[in-house]
Order: structure tokens, then C-alpha cells, then sequence
């Protein structure tokens, strides 16, 4: 699935992965290819992606994700 994370200044990062860990606001979740569409309020804590490079963590203050025919949006603090 294609992922993009967003903050206000610039993108850090926008590619392929195989499974995406969020901090979401009423618990940790998942994502994985063929997800249901979904919007969700995310907390301080670790974005981890699963690559074909291995695992990539990112660190955000908070934000908001939105899943939707395997594209994955996140506008980060």
C-alpha cells in the first residue's frame, strides 16, 4: 500500500508498505493492504512501517490518518 506522512513543513516519508502500526488516540491499530476506508485521531507515539528495507519508525506529537483504496494519508504533528 502507499503511504505518505505529512507534517506542516515537509514530507517525511512517501512510499511502499506492507503493514503501518499507528498511535491512535483510543489505542494502537494496524494497517495492512485491502484495509476497510477509515479516518482516525492519532496520539504522541511511533509511526512504524513495515518495508521491503525493513522496519521504519517515525516519531509525531499527534495527528490524523485516513485510509482509503490502499492509500494511507497522515497529517502529522
Amino acid at each position: 500500500m502507499q503511504i505518505e506522512i505529512l507534517t506542516a513543513d515537509k514530507s517525511i516519508f512517501n512510499g511502499e508498505a506492507t503493514l503501518a502500526n499507528f498511535p491512535g488516540k483510543d489505542g494502537s491499530f494496524g494497517v495492512m493492504n485491502d484495509h476497510a476506508p477509515m479516518i482516525a485521531a492519532l496520539k504522541k507515539g511511533n509511526i512504524v512501517l513495515t518495508t521491503s528495507n525493513g522496519e521504519q519508525s517515525f516519531e509525531i506529537s499527534g495527528g490524523v490518518v485516513e485510509v482509503l483504496k490502499n492509500k494511507v494519508m497522515v497529517l502529522a504533528e
